[in-house]
């Protein structure tokens, strides 16, 4: 770590009032001395502003400007303008976001949201040959690729993690009923539970039983589907949902008398959604959610104990208010791995140059652990078994165990 990093992120914590820790936020091979003739570049974000996604969108916009805030507007060394486009909601939108930024010139792109947009743009970014670091949007489908690079995760991963988790904790005569909405998210997620928790002696429902996939639908819209769901009269159930989708079904699975043991993602509980979930000290569905228990596979918490965490966890705070979320560390790690790449390809760095220092950077000192590039531009990195729990009066997301690496 250069000594103007270890400077900055000793300012930085002096000025959260946070001591003792010797970290910085910054690349590893950075100058002890900006590059103040480096050549100004754009990077491009690709990012939702409206629709059921902005949240997301949102929170992967602040953890890229904070890494960028940290670190003087600087990637490589080069002052950065980041271009934004909206993403939209459907792959139309995703593609013209992505053809806006091409033709202003963009060294890099980053952000995607959604797996349909990400699929919608492989060929252009392929064909374009300008670096995309995706920082949320992971389809299992999305293979071969040479310019598409994730800091997030493939998305049937959470799935397999709590699959080869539960296929060694619960008893072989558990019956675990499968719900989710109608979406390839879900269908990749339900892919990788079956993969890794079935076997001879452990089977699941034939199909998942699938539930609208409008993020707007009223509580009552998930009532026949878990009804259905409940008629298996299942030990446990798996599930994934995120964001409003999240909430109203989590509140109609109570209300349908299910007093069991819920599995899902970590993107059922990540955001806002446990605030909208908390009603009180004597509300329904915090005595349920504490009684029977939420817990859910992630690659990030905003409690893991390590100091790149508390710095950028502490940032994060400081700037915006409130605790990251796995979408905001993703795109602070893109932003750091594009600093890193950047710095690789020299003074007068193209997209191809990038690209192809992107399969050198090495590991990544991140909040979420180190972690390193697979051969197939995805994180090698380690899962989290997570509880909802309280965090003095509030419920909160607390790391119980390691699932294991997987990538």
């Amino acid at each position: 770590m250069s000594q103007m990093n270890r400077r900055r992120a000793l300012q930085l914590l002096a000025a959260l009032g946070t001591t003792g820790l010797a970290a910085g936020c910054g690349s590893d091979s950075e100058s002890t001395t900006p590059t103040t003739s480096a050549s100004p570049i754009k990077i491009g974000l690709i990012a939702p502003e409206s629709g059921p996604n902005q949240a997301i969108g949102k929170e992967i916009t602040n953890g890229f400007q904070l890494f960028l805030s940290l670190n003087e507007q600087r990637l490589g060394g080069h002052p950065v303008t980041l271009v934004t486009a909206d993403e939209g909601v459907t792959a139309k939108t995703g593609q013209a976001a992505v053809d806006g930024l091409l033709k202003q010139g963009v060294l890099a792109l980053t952000g995607v949201v959604s797996s349909v947009v990400m699929s919608a743009i492989r060929d252009t970014v392929e064909t374009a040959r300008v670096p995309l670091i995706g920082s949320n949007a992971s389809p299992l489908s999305l293979q071969s690729v040479v310019y598409i690079w994730r800091t997030s995760y493939v998305l049937d991963e959470p799935g397999r993690a709590l699959g080869q988790y539960l296929r060694q904790t619960l008893p072989t005569t558990s019956r675990i009923a499968l719900i989710a909405a109608n979406n390839p998210s879900s269908r990749d997620v339900m892919e990788g539970f079956r993969r890794n928790y079935e076997s001879s002696e452990r089977q699941l429902p034939k199909d998942a039983i699938w539930t609208t996939n409008d993020p707007n639908a009223p509580k009552s819209a998930y009532s026949a589907p878990i009804q259905e769901a409940l008629r298996l009269h299942p030990d446990a159930i798996f599930c994934h949902f995120t964001g409003k989708a999240a909430v109203q079904f989590i509140k109609q699975l109570y209300d349908e008398g299910y007093r069991g043991s819920v599995f899902a993602p970590g993107f059922l509980t990540e955001g806002a959604v446990l605030g909208e979930l908390d009603d009180g000290e004597n509300g329904q569905d915090r005595t349920h959610i504490l009684k029977y228990g939420i817990e859910t596979a992630l690659n990030y918490s905003p409690d893991l104990n390590n100091t790149a965490n508390r710095v950028f966890a502490s940032a994060y705070r400081k700037t915006f208010t409130t605790s990251p979320t796995t979408y905001a560390m993703a795109s602070y790690d893109a932003a750091q791995v594009l600093d890193k790449a950047i710095r690789l390809a020299g003074e007068n760095p193209n997209p191809q140059q990038v690209n192809l220092a992107l399969g050198k950077i090495g590991q990544i000192d991140s909040p979420r652990g180190a972690w390193q590039f697979n051969q197939p531009r995805t994180p090698q990195q380690k899962w989290y078994l997570r509880r909802v729990q309280l965090d003095g009066r509030m419920l909160s997301n607390v790391v119980i165990n390691e699932l294991g690496t997987l990538g």
